[in-house]
This record gives structure tokens, sequence and C-alpha cells, in this order.
């Protein structure tokens, strides 16, 4: 499982989702939580942080950048590339599922979701970067 300090980076434009994944985090332990309200905000936060961020949980629907805009971006960023990321939508179409796995999206949480679903997609993201 990732490291209570990893550095997370919480995006939604939705205040309310913000606490709501936040609060789940630190009821997991992870003590590092910055929240963003958009992916350009995101994308400011990943690009001039002067420590890197391990982990990026994105809306998928926001104005000014959307998550798989930014996930486009972290994945053709050479620094961020590898930066692991699940995306949260309310969508579950599977053309969708398909473009975010293509885009190179780590897991996928469809709203809403419980605290033991968002611990399974991050187990599961955490083993794909320990192997």
């Amino acid at each position: 499982m990732f490291s209570p300090k990893t550095k997370v980076l919480v995006v939604d434009d939705m205040s309310t989702m913000r606490k709501i994944v936040a609060k789940i985090l630190k009821d997991l332990g992870f003590t590092d939580i910055t929240e963003a309200a958009d992916g350009q905000i995101a994308w400011d936060h990943l690009t001039k942080s002067p420590t890197p961020y391990g982990l990026v949980i994105s809306d998928w629907n926001m104005p000014n950048c959307s998550g798989m805009e930014l996930l486009k971006k972290v994945r053709t960023d050479e620094k961020l590339k590898k930066t692991p990321f699940i995306l949260v939508t309310a969508e579950a179409e599977h053309s969708q599922v398909a473009a975010a796995i293509q885009a190179g999206v780590d897991q996928y949480v469809v709203k809403p979701f419980s605290k033991d679903a968002l611990l399974a997609k991050l187990q599961s993201v955490s083993k794909k970067y320990a192997a």
C-alpha cells in the first residue's frame, strides 16, 4: 500500500467531493493531501511543487481542464508520466473506460463509491507501482 506520507493531489470541481475523498484518505492514514478545483489548478500544483506528488485522484468532468485532459498532460510530461493516477467519475460507459485506459489511467472509480471501494483501487495501483 502507499506510504501514509505519500503526497496526494485530489482534484474535483465540487468542494464536497474533494472533502469526501480527502476525509477517506485521512481515515486511511494519509497526511499530505492537497486539493485543486480543476485540472488547470492541479497542473500548476504538479509542475510547481518542489516535492513530487505520489498520487493523483481526479474527477473526470470539470471546467477549464478535465480529468482526462489532466491525465494526458501528466502522461506526456517526462517528469510526471509515472505518477499514479486514479480517475473518479459518474460515467461508467465502456467507451469512456476504454478511452481512460488508452490514455494511461491506473484505476477508475465510479461515483458514488465507498471507502472500501477507494481503498481497493488504491491497493491495486500501489501493487502496480511496487512491482
